[in-house]
């Protein structure tokens, strides 16, 4: 157990992710905690960033209540006080933590891409197909898709990489109904997230959702929803085709890593000072564009 899940012990520790802690409230609910440890090619790095859980968190709920006419989330009606009433536990998890409902999760992840960037334009340059979806010739990099594409993954344990799959991969795991309602929402809540950020100077280049089941069988959205973790988000102002656009989020890390002589393998290389700070200011800055 890392020292940050021992900050809170009155509860039992359920999964300590890359970047988060699950504890147990009853069997209904559970306490999930966003640390400020940082994951990049999924590997969890050394170097935390001051305050990201909290920004995190905030970005999370504001996003969850603006979406509530499109899905159901796992925000359960529960207070921190109620759960945490030793004073030091609740300060650190005041902020940075969601007292939500148990779910089931999917095994799938749902990632939709409205521009073409990142592994989607590593596949495309390689053959032209992304996640089973042919795509017209002559795309850049950076250039918006035709319509946005569902390309989803499937989840992998903690230390291995996520795998694209196709569509028809999740009709396999979830069932036809199913797979096509988690695909057809998650398209739904993109849209509404494009146009909500286009105006406020935020491209949403793609984005990354998870599901689960209620125990009525119900879909909610859970886990986070369009962060700087779980989405590529450009400034609208400098954005340009052809051309990799400034980030907005945790890109900027990722860049920052890709310069190195790393192998994207465990252990991570520790982030210097400057990269901190200008993630940390990134991640304020989406706040502060989103809430205006």
């Amino acid at each position: 157990m890392s020292s940050d899940a021992q900050k809170i012990k009155s509860l039992p520790l359920v999964r300590e992710g890359k970047v988060r802690c699950l504890y147990a409230v009853d069997e209904n609910h559970f306490l999930m905690v966003a640390t400020d440890r940082v994951s990049a090619f999924d590997v969890i790095l050394p170097t935390a960033i001051k305050d990201k859980g909290r920004l995190l968190t905030e970005i999370s709920l504001f996003w969850f209540k603006k979406t509530q006419h499109i899905i159901p989330n796992h925000l359960a009606n529960l207070t921190l006080e109620e759960v945490l009433p030793d004073p030091d536990e609740y300060a650190w998890a005041k902020g940075r933590s969601m007292l939500v409902k148990r779910l089931t999760p999917l095994p799938v992840e749902a990632i939709v891409r409205g521009f073409i960037a990142g592994s989607g334009w590593k596949d495309y340059q390689a053959s032209g197909v992304v996640c089973g979806i042919d795509l017209p010739a002559g795309l850049r990099l950076a250039d918006p898709l035709p319509e946005p594409l569902y390309t989803p993954s499937s989840k992998a344990a903690i230390g291995d990489h996520d795998e694209n799959i196709d569509f028809q991969k999740t009709v396999d795991l979830l069932g036809r109904a199913l797979a096509e309602q988690v695909k057809q929402v998650s398209l739904a809540l993109y849209r509404f997230a494009v146009d909500y950020a286009r105006p406020r100077g935020i491209l949403i280049a793609d984005t990354k959702f998870e599901f689960g089941t209620d125990e009525k069988g119900q879909l909610r959205l859970m886990d986070e929803v369009l962060t700087p973790d779980s989405s590529r988000f450009w400034p609208a102002d400098a954005w340009v085709p052809g051309e990799a656009p400034p980030s907005f989020d945790k890109q900027f890390v990722r860049d920052y890593l890709e310069s190195l002589s790393w192998d994207k393998k465990p252990p991570g290389p520790s982030l210097p000072a400057e990269v901190i700070e200008k993630t940390r200011q990134k991640y304020q800055d989406v706040i502060q564009r989103l809430t205006q």
